[in-house]
């Protein structure tokens, strides 16, 4: 429950106060670097990765944890005495968690039984706490409880993150990486490439895009477990059969969710888990540092597209997103007997992949 339905009126001076300190966080932060990828096999193309590794939090989750923060705060829907509650597979809550100490606020993540340990050991570190499910399907249904029970706010990523953010500009990752590229042989990317875990990046960089009045377009991939690529194939399909999910944590969803938006999206590429890890496990090799499971998912479809452009002779840009590092997954992508014992057969991806980076 929100202070906007209990009609308590939120004291202006502390919601002054709350957003002065989110505004003056990002002042503090430089913008995630770009980080060029010369492919020597494909001459003519070029491939940028937007490492928002880099923020504070550590993931592109960061950007949307303000944006929530700063929706619900001006809709009154934070006070100082609200409980937060947010569902995830990990990285939003990490960087809500964030937002939330500096707020003073309690914080409760809803998350996964599955979710990896260092996930849940970051939400902890930023003052969250932890309340696991065993059925992901749950998680939206056990934080409205919470929400009712605490008298708090249900952020619920799923429905906001396609609003709270504002996809004509104001610092949103489209005009940062549009700003970036600036200067490079091809200021104009052929292609941006992203996931969706709730659809608010692909929703904000497709309206960008379009609003701009870019060339650009914009490819999803998404795990072969996720109804995403489906609904985008036939508006029909809402939701994926009881057992199928995807391995690769963040992106992918076993329902559409209303933050999705497929019609500002130009192609969606399914991507198996193995190939996402193989991948993810060359880009590490080649960046020198480790990366997670969704940036290897975003990188096998960067390398369809890049041989798809250099069969028939374009020559452009591709960006895609390194969305996090690969330190919360040591004991998940990173460790070889965990994957063996979930018989996902990487090894075959991640040479093609070395070979595709040259």
């Amino acid at each position: 429950m929100t202070p906007a339905v209990t009609g308590k009126r939120v004291d202006r001076r502390w919601l002054s106060e709350a957003v002065r300190r989110i505004e003056a966080d990002y002042n503090r932060s430089a913008d995630t670097h770009l980080i060029r990828v010369d492919l020597p096999r494909y001459p003519g193309i070029v491939l940028y990765l937007k490492d928002e590794s880099s923020h504070p939090t550590g993931s592109l989750k960061h950007r949307l944890a303000r944006s929530l923060f700063l929706y619900a705060l001006c809709n009154e829907w934070i006070g100082p005495e609200t409980t937060v509650i947010e569902s995830s597979s990990g990285s939003t809550a990490v960087s809500e968690a964030y937002f939330a100490r500096m707020l003073g606020l309690r914080f409760i993540a809803v998350v996964p039984a599955t979710t990896a340990k260092p996930k849940l050991d970051a939400i902890r570190f930023h003052g969250g706490e932890i309340h696991m499910v065993d059925d992901p399907r749950t998680v939206y249904a056990v934080s409205h409880r919470l929400a009712a029970e605490t008298g708090g706010h249900y952020l619920d990523q799923f429905t906001y993150a396609e609003r709270a953010t504002d996809w004509r500009g104001n610092n949103n990752i489209a005009e940062s990486i549009f700003a970036q590229m600036g200067e490079e042989e091809h200021p104009c990317p052929s292609w941006i490439v992203c996931g969706a875990g709730t659809g608010g990046t692909s929703a904000t960089i497709g309206r960008f895009i379009r609003y701009c009045r870019h060339d650009t377009r914009l490819c999803v991939a998404d795990p072969v477990h996720s109804v995403f690529h489906r609904h985008f194939a036939d508006r029909s399909v809402v939701a994926l059969p009881e057992g199928c999910a995807s391995r690769i944590e963040g992106i992918g969803r076993p329902r559409v969710e209303p933050s999705f938006v497929p019609s500002v999206i130009d192609r969606m590429i399914a991507v198996e888990d193995a190939d996402s890890i193989g991948a993810m496990r060359a880009l590490s090799d080649r960046l020198g540092r480790r990366v997670g499971g969704s940036t290897g998912t975003n990188l096998w479809a960067c390398a369809q597209i890049v041989e798809e452009m250099a069969a028939t002779g374009e020559t452009g840009s591709i960006v895609t997103l390194l969305c996090d590092g690969g330190d919360r997954y040591g004991c998940t992508y990173y460790d070889d007997a965990w994957l063996d014992d979930r018989q996902v057969a990487w090894t075959d991806a991640a040479a093609r992949m070395t070979a595709f980076l040259g």
